[in-house]
């Protein structure tokens, strides 16, 4: 029974982890569009980068190839989106809110930066990995 108790206080010291580490993602993110002289890409990673923890956060015992999928394809499908026009969906992506989460225009350039995003999450989490047990991997 210490053994159930003991994994379940792991898992939940790690979706504590996660949850601050999408805070400050989401943080960075919204003052990297403040900040002159920070390319607009840098956005755009922390937007991927944020992504994989939500995804990790929702299914933390899921194995890491999962979460890369995952997280990616949302990304790529949220790309993808900005693509479809309609009086409705431009209504939204011209809100604070819409913009954020859905974008405006579609660019290549994005999947790239959505790409390293998932991987510096990647990289994150193994560092997470060496330094808490319990770890799923």
């Amino acid at each position: 029974m210490s053994i159930s108790i003991s994994k379940e206080t792991n898992m939940l010291k790690l979706r504590i982890v996660y949850c601050i580490l999408v805070i400050a993602t989401v943080l960075a993110g919204l003052l990297s569009r403040h900040i002159t002289g920070i390319p607009l890409f840098a956005g755009d990673i922390l937007w991927g980068l944020m992504v994989y923890f939500i995804v990790r956060f929702l299914f933390i015992t899921k194995p890491l190839k999962f979460v890369i999928a995952g997280s990616l394809l949302f990304c790529y499908a949220i790309e993808f989106s900005q693509l479809y026009r309609a009086p409705w969906a431009d209504n939204l992506r011209h809100t604070v809110i819409g913009g954020l989460i859905l974008g405006e225009t579609f660019l290549w350039g994005d999947m790239l930066s959505y790409t390293i995003g998932v991987g510096i999450g990647v990289l994150v989490e193994k560092t997470i990995s060496k330094n808490l047990p319990g770890k799923p991997t």
